[in-house]
């Protein structure tokens, strides 16, 4: 049904879904670099239930999970994948102050998302708009102000930057066997409920609700505890 709901979206058969297309989901439309999204949550959720003891019954489960989804993404790999790692392994050694020289082109995620684009100028801290630029004749003070901002620009440290070519996207056939496998829906869905899981650890983690309660709940009425030393 929900492979359904895509195709139907869909006026003509393509070999690549087009990014920012209706998925026939109200309000979800088709994620850029789903691949790439998933490798990144999986990993990041993977390095946080780490955190947590092996002994938790929620890691358990959440980590049996991540692993196997985690998976079924790492051995789908779009056509021209094996050329692009050995052109972001290039790049990697050209640029070993960006990326460090044991990177791995792999562990190096598209993290995109359907936004609007919007003006800067528009943007507000705090709740607050930025106050207006300086215009007209300055005072001494302002200019001894604006002295230092630009002298402590300056002095700031360059960085090297580097244009990231992105990983070659996934063929609508590919997407579609992700799908099939996983079994939860469109992809654009499993990223939803992997951006979730992520957060959740987060919550879990901050809780540490694994720890024996600091106040042990009284037996409910008519009900007696088990003897110490017993199961």
């Amino acid at each position: 049904m929900k492979s359904t709901s895509r195709l139907l979206a869909t006026i003509k058969s393509e070999r690549f879904l087009t990014p920012g297309n209706p998925t026939g989901l109200t309000g979800l439309l088709t994620h850029p670099a789903p691949r790439s999204q998933l490798l990144y949550l999986y990993s990041s959720t993977l390095s946080k239930l780490s955190k947590i003891p092996e002994y938790s019954v929620y890691r358990q489960s959440a980590e049996a999970i991540t692993k196997q989804r985690l998976n079924i993404i790492q051995n789908i790999k779009p056509p021209g994948y094996e050329e692009w790692v050995q052109r972001a392994k290039q790049k990697i050694h050209d640029h070993p102050n960006v990326f460090g020289k044991d990177t791995d082109p792999s562990n190096i995620f598209t993290s995109a998302s359907m936004t609007e684009e919007r003006d800067y100028r528009e943007i507000q801290w705090d709740n607050k708009k930025q106050p207006a630029a300086l215009e007209g004749t300055r005072t001494e003070e302002e200019r001894a102000r604006q002295s230092v901002i630009a002298t402590k620009a300056a002095e700031k440290p360059q960085f090297d930057t580097v244009q990231w070519e992105n990983e070659p996207p996934l063929e609508a056939s590919q997407v579609a066997e992700i799908e099939d496998k996983i079994g939860a829906g469109l992809i654009e869905e499993i990223i939803l409920v992997a951006e979730g899981e992520d957060t959740l650890v987060d919550t879990i983690l901050e809780s540490k609700s694994w720890e024996e309660l600091s106040e042990k709940p009284q037996p409910a009425p008519g009900t007696q505890e088990p003897p110490k030393g017993k199961n």
